[in-house]
C-alpha cells in the first residue's frame, strides 16, 4: 500500500512491454493474473468510457476512521486495486507478474482465484483489525488509524508468504542473502526504512494474512467452499463458449476431408465423400482434386474400363511422389 504521492511519468510503457514478453514466452497464459494486470492497469489510466463507472481514488482510499464509522465496504473491497503513481503501479504489477505467474501455474486458476480473494479480503480485514486494536490500546489515532492508503502490496505480501511457505532456499532481499521463508518480513522492514510513504500497517497485515492462509490450508486438505463456488460459476459461465467449440470443431472435422484408403466401397462413398479412382483415397465431398494423389474429381464421367486403365497408368511410387510434393 501507498499512501498519497506525487505522479511520475513514463513508466506504463515499460509495464506493457514486460508483461508482454513474459506471457509470449510462456505455453500456458495465466488467465487471472492476466486479469488483474488489465484490472488493476484500466483502473489507474480511467478511459474514458469507465470513468463515469468507476468511482475515484477519493472515494475509494482505504481508511480504518471511514470504514468503520460509515461501514464502507467500498474502501474496503477497491483500494487495494488503485495506486497513485506510475513507480506505484508499475512496481506492484511487476510483482505481481512474477508471483502470479508461479502460484497460478502451481495451483490452476480456479484454486488461484480462490487465494486472491481470501488473501484480498483477510489483508483488509487484519490491516483494519490492527488499526483499530492500537487506537484502543495505545490512543494511536493519526499515525495508523486514521491514515489514507491504496494499492495491492497488501495482497502482493501474502502471496510472498504462501509461495515461500514451504521454501528451503536462499533469497536475496535488496542485497541481503536469508532464506526465502524469512524474505516477507526482511522486505516490511527494509520497505519501511527507506521508501517514504508506505503503508506499515498495509504490508504487515499481508504478512500475517498470508500466514494465517498457509496455517488454514494445512489445517483443512479439501477444497474450500470458496474454490468449490469459482469452479461452478466458470464451468456454468464457460458452457456456452465449450458448446459453440466443440460444434465449429465438429464441422472443420466434417469439412477436412480426411478419409480412409482402401475397403469395398467404390466411387462415392457415404457421409458427403467420394472416393479417388486412382488411389481409393476417400475425399470430401467439397474438394475436387484427390488429397492424396491429386488426381482430379472429374475423372468420375470416364467409364469403368478407363478409370481402371488410368489408375493402372500410377504405381505406388508415383502416388507416393505425388503425395509428398502436395503435402510437402
Amino acid at each position: 500500500m501507498d499512501r498519497r504521492g506525487s505522479l511520475t511519468k513514463g513508466m506504463l510503457p515499460l509495464l506493457a512491454i514486460h508483461a508482454v514478453s513474459e506471457y509470449y514466452r510462456l505455453p500456458w497464459k495465466p488467465p487471472v493474473t492476466a486479469a488483474l494486470l488489465g484490472a488493476n492497469t484500466l483502473i489507474y489510466l480511467r478511459p474514458a468510457f469507465l470513468r463515469h463507472i468507476l468511482p475515484s481514488i477519493d472515494q475509494v482510499w482505504f481508511n480504518p476512521h471511514l470504514i468503520l464509522k460509515y461501514r464502507d465496504l467500498k474502501r474496503f473491497l477497491l483500494s487495494p486495486f488503485y495506486h497513485v503513481s506510475d513507480s506505484h503501479l508499475v512496481y506492484n504489477m511487476m510483482s505481481l507478474l512474477w508471483k502470479g505467474i508461479q502460484l497460478e501455474t502451481s495451483v490452476g486458476s480456479v484454486e488461484f482465484a480462490s487465494m486472491l480473494a481470501a488473501l484480498l479480503a483477510m489483508s483488509q480485514g487484519i490491516t483494519l483489525l490492527l488499526a483499530r486494536s492500537l487506537l484502543l490500546f495505545f490512543d494511536y489515532d493519526k499515525p495508523f488509524y486514521s491514515e489514507y492508503s491504496a494499492g495491492f502490496s497488501g495482497v502482493l505480501f501474502a502471496m510472498k508468504v504462501v509461495l515461500n511457505s514451504q521454501s528451503e532456499s536462499l533469497t536475496n532481499v535488496y542485497g541481503l542473502v536469508i532464506p526465502a521463508r524469512h524474505a516477507a518480513w526482511a522486505e516490511l522492514i527494509l520497505i519501511q526504512m527507506f521508501v517514504p510513504g508506505v503503508s506499515f500497517l498495509g504490508h504487515l497485515g499481508g504478512i500475517l494474512a498470508g500466514i494465517l492462509y498457509v496455517k488454514l490450508k494445512r489445517a483443512y486438505s479439501g477444497p474450500d467452499p470458496l474454490t468449490l463456488t469459482i469452479r461452478t460459476l466458470t464451468n456454468v459461465i464457460s458452457w456456452p463458449l465449450r458448446f459453440v467449440r466443440n460444434l465449429f470443431q465438429f464441422r472443420r472435422g466434417r469439412i477436412s476431408g480426411r478419409g480412409s484408403v482402401g475397403g469395398r466401397q467404390t466411387g462415392r462413398t457415404m457421409s458427403g465423400l467420394w472416393r479417388c479412382q486412382a488411389c481409393t483415397y476417400d475425399n470430401s465431398s467439397l474438394l475436387s482434386v484427390c488429397e492424396m494423389c491429386g488426381t482430379s474429381r472429374g475423372a468420375r464421367g470416364l467409364s469403368s474400363r478407363e478409370f481402371s486403365r488410368h489408375s493402372d497408368d500410377l504405381t505406388l511410387e508415383e502416388i507416393r511422389l505425388r503425395r509428398i510434393e502436395r503435402f510437402g
